[in-house]
């Protein structure tokens, strides 16, 4: 039995083993391990000129990244928490994401940027920040969010070993709470894609990283009172894999998308509208979102009563159900 965060440790040691090109940089992941233990042990395996620690300069860290992946490494950044991004945000959007582009090809922006993200851990404030959009918005990056152990261990090598620059979303109050079983003789499932993560018939509940795992708790107490819901790991935010979804909600006729970052213009609103776009003759609601209020994320004390929880997803799928 694996956690997701030791998962990623055994996903990142498998792609430096296989590709000594692979180098790891960020704050604190050699010696210390990373604040979530993600790197134990891989700087002591593998050397620190692979598991670089760095300065506390998130700009230097992803511009050094950018010189590595044009000398023909495969950099993979960690980012010690997701509120710590902004300040790489301009190398990131200006430079990783446009460099393929602005070479006409010539050029490949092989690099994966860790980032933990979303609440539920009690931090402080720049601690607990969702902003995969503002990622997903921006052409030429590449954006992706585990939810389980098994999906850690594949997608992070599967990230790693793809040429194109990878925003790699971790669910950072998942790390060491549930466990599964890693069997290697199972094929995994392709990065760029979605995948149904519990059958139903009623209503369509879209969710990726910490909130699949809210989404099927919600089934299950759903199920006890007559609804069926079936659960979607959207698992890629851009590109979006949306074939599974649009047959999932032909079938059902309605949908529900919940995820942490706040509801105005989140993924949930693109998600939302491509469906009305594709499936509007087989809905019977109009398609609807569960996030995080239109606030900053707020101290620790409160954030339960900011996060999307069972009850509020619960709503909304009454509501679909009765519109």
């Amino acid at each position: 039995m694996i956690t997701l965060a030791k998962a990623l440790n055994a996903g990142l040691r498998k792609a430096m083993e296989n590709d000594p090109k692979v180098v790891l940089l960020g704050e604190d992941i050699g010696r210390l391990g990373g604040v979530f233990r993600i790197t134990d042990g891989l700087q002591k395996d593998f050397g620190e000129d692979r598991v670089v620690d760095t300065p506390l300069a998130e700009s230097g860290i992803v511009g050094s990244a950018v010189g590595l992946a044009l000398r023909g490494y495969r950099p993979v950044v960690e980012i010690q928490f997701d509120g710590f991004v902004y300040p790489a945000y301009d190398q990131i959007v200006n430079q990783v994401a446009k460099m393929h582009f602005r070479t006409s090809g010539k050029i490949a922006m092989p690099m994966v940027i860790r980032i933990p993200f979303a609440g539920g851990i009690g931090a402080v404030e720049h601690h607990s920040e969702s902003p995969e959009a503002q990622f997903a918005h921006t052409p030429g990056l590449k954006v992706v969010a585990c939810s389980n152990p098994i999906d850690a261990y594949w997608m992070i090598q599967q990230a790693i070993a793809s040429p194109d620059p990878i925003v790699f979303l971790e669910p950072k109050r998942l790390y060491h709470s549930d466990k599964a079983e890693l069997d290697l003789a199972v094929p995994p499932v392709p990065l760029f894609s979605s995948r149904v993560v519990r059958r139903g018939e009623d209503v369509t509940v879209l969710a990726y990283g910490p909130t699949v795992k809210t989404a099927l708790n919600a089934a299950a107490v759903a199920e006890k009172e007559g609804t069926s819901l079936e659960v979607i790991d959207l698992r890629t935010l851009s590109p979006l894999d949306l074939a599974p979804v649009f047959a999932s909600v032909r079938r059902t006729g309605r949908a529900v998308v919940v995820h942490e970052a706040h509801t105005n213009l989140g993924m949930g609103a693109e998600v939302a509208a491509r469906i009305t776009e594709e499936c509007f003759h087989s809905l019977e609601a109009p398609v609807l979102r569960v996030g995080g209020f239109d606030t900053p994320y707020p101290p620790a004390r409160a954030e339960e009563h900011f996060l999307p929880d069972l009850d509020r997803l619960l709503d909304a799928v009454d509501r679909s159900l009765t519109w």
